[in-house]
């Protein structure tokens, strides 16, 4: 990134719009979503063509929940930079316009550069929230079904993603198997999302 900055306005001001950018970053961090995209702004401005600025601003509209804004600014970082990084969050921004066909491009494009595990889970956990949205179910959870293996040693996105197959199967209304999973993400982290709630609403 700084590199970038130098070549563009030489190494005095890319000091004071690397700063800028750290900021910007430090606030999308601490949830600041608003003051984030409030700090790079001037970068946008001033240097169109940075990537990172692009992807500062894209996702702190993405957590302020202004899809269109989000996508569009994702989507320049992604034609800069040629990146797959950004693939999951702008396919969740087009999941919420209902821009399923783009959802499904993305979750290819992902899927085929194999990227590392919390990237691709998080790009599955879409493109199964996609299915599931268009009422295919049974589509989601096929597509779920290679993040049924149980590590020993369970990271944060195998979470995440045993949760949403305790929620596809609940939604399908196979109340054994969503007991199942919730559980499966209970038993590693009781305070994981509102786990806990959706057991005792199954009864369990």
């Amino acid at each position: 990134m700084l590199d970038d900055l130098h070549e563009q306005v030489g190494s005095t001001r890319s000091a004071r719009y690397q700063e800028r950018l750290s900021a910007a970053a430090d606030a999308l961090d601490r949830g600041r979503f608003g003051d984030a995209r409030r700090m790079v702004q001037p970068v946008l401005r001033d240097l169109p063509d940075v990537a990172f600025a692009h992807e500062l601003a894209g996702l702190a509209s993405y957590r302020l929940g202004q899809w269109r804004r989000a996508a569009s600014e994702l989507e320049r970082a992604r034609e800069l930079d040629r990146s797959i990084r950004h693939h999951a969050v702008l396919a969740d921004c087009y999941r919420a316009m209902r821009r399923y066909h783009e959802v499904d491009e993305l979750w290819k494009e992902l899927k085929d550069a194999s990227p590392e595990p919390a990237l691709m889970a998080e790009g599955r956990i879409v493109a199964a929230g996609s299915l599931a949205d268009r009422g295919d179910l049974a589509g989601a959870l096929k597509l779920m079904q290679r993040a049924m293996d149980l590590p020993k040693k369970p990271r944060e996105h195998h979470l995440r993603q045993w949760y949403v197959i305790g929620d596809l199967f609940d939604r399908s209304g196979d109340v054994v198997k969503a007991r199942r999973w919730f559980g499966v993400v209970a038993e590693v982290d009781r305070d994981f999302a509102d786990v806990v709630d959706r057991l005792k609403a199954l009864g369990r």
